[in-house]
């Protein structure tokens, strides 16, 4: 049997992706099993978690919130109905973060999006997203090279927004997934191979303008529920892994004090609809929870009360995700905010940080990830993003 080891700095691999390439457990990094997605080894595990890694920089730096932010082209990610809203024709947008670098040091999430408003109702996005896992060492039963694999996932989006009177739309994203975790080998007596799945999004979005406490404002709800679709596996015959469904809701409201000066509040609120694992006896048997050897559609429903724990434990699977943003003159911008996520449920606490400045057609953003530097694998961590606004206005 083929192994892995460590390549650079200590690590466990980072999939783990020839011993066990059909298992999820092989989404980890580090010698604590960290996730792929930064979180522990006790939170609720999905094949490609790579789909819920927040790839820019705006919504980074403001708690993983941008469920109802005002839209810009990485809508296609937070939620893909705000695209009716965006005010030019075309726009494209770029973003790239170092990921896990505490652990590995090659491992980075790659984005890049497209919008094109169709008329005055319709538009049209399009996005990539590619999760590099860096390179893995290869060796055998006896030590010797096998060289070296660069196992990689990558997702492909388009999606359809549509407004409906001034105020309202909603949007719909088809998606395919691939990830490529092993390199072809025999495990169990079966062939591994690169596994391969379908997708979609569906979301909406309502703003509502007016005055609060004599200031113009705008409020802004949205909700979007992502990678609705078939289940992963790694080989004909192998298990079959739920993909990351994600419930996300959120609201934002924005204060224009003057023609210089505003401030955005926002918070998201996210949980998976996936399947709470129960907890087994030694003959693995059934002692607390159902059993998540179900489908996609009775996994995402019964997702609001298959806990083990009861509804204390479905609360404890919620995220939370408060943050803040203030402008100035529409150039320049400081974010802030904050991401928590339960200790039993993967762990994820942090601080996020940000800044952004906009120059004729261009957005530069930036955010750092502030968390705790001996438990976090996620602190220190980057996002840069650059948004190209073109085409005109908006007919």
């Amino acid at each position: 049997m083929i192994k892995l080891f460590p390549a650079g700095i200590k690590r466990i691999s980072s999939l783990i992706a020839v011993m066990l390439p059909m298992a999820v457990a092989a989404q980890v990094v580090g010698p604590t099993g960290t996730n792929t997605n930064g979180s522990t080894a006790n939170g609720i595990v999905t094949g490609v978690p790579f789909l819920n890694i927040v790839p820019d920089s705006r919504s980074g730096a403001m708690g993983d919130a941008g469920v109802a932010l005002s839209p810009d082209v990485n809508a296609t990610f937070w939620n893909p109905a705000k695209l009716a809203f965006l005010e030019g024709d075309n726009a494209l947008g770029l973003s790239y973060s170092p990921w896990l670098r505490k652990l590995v040091p090659d491992v980075d999430l790659a984005y890049l999006s497209f919008a094109h408003a169709l008329d005055d109702r319709n538009t049209l996005g399009a996005s990539l997203r590619y999760f590099n896992l860096g390179a893995i060492q290869l060796v055998d039963a006896n030590q010797n090279d096998q060289g070296t694999y660069r196992p990689s996932e990558l997702s492909l989006d388009l999606s359809l927004a549509r407004k409906f009177g001034e105020n309202f739309s909603l949007g719909l994203t088809g998606r395919y997934i691939r990830s490529n975790l092993s390199n072809g080998t025999f495990t169990a007596g079966q062939q591994t191979k690169p596994a391969n799945a379908v997708a979609a999004d569906v979301s909406m979005y309502y703003k509502n303008p007016g005055q609060q406490f004599g200031k113009d404002a705008l409020f802004a709800f949205g909700v979007n529920i992502s990678n609705i679709g078939t289940k992963i596996s790694y080989s004909d015959g192998g298990n079959k892994y739920f993909l990351p469904t994600n419930l996300k809701i959120g609201a934002a409201n924005t204060w224009f004090i003057d023609d210089y000066n505003e401030f955005t509040l926002a918070f998201d609120v996210n949980k998976l609809l996936v399947p709470t694992p129960p907890i087994r006896d030694n003959a693995g048997n059934i002692v607390s929870g159902k059993d998540d050897n179900r489908s996609v559609v009775s996994g995402i429903f019964g997702s609001f009360s298959d806990a083990p724990g009861g509804f204390k434990e479905e609360l404890n699977e919620i995220s939370y995700s408060p943050g803040i943003e203030y402008r100035y003159n529409k150039q320049f911008a400081l974010r802030a905010g904050y991401f928590y996520e339960n200790p039993d449920k993967g762990d994820r606490q942090y601080l996020t940080l940000g800044a952004g400045f906009k120059y004729d057609v261009f957005n530069i953003d930036f955010s750092y990830l502030a968390a705790n530097q001996q438990k976090s694998p996620l602190s220190n961590t980057l996002r840069f993003s650059v948004l190209i606004n073109f085409g005109g206005e908006r007919k």
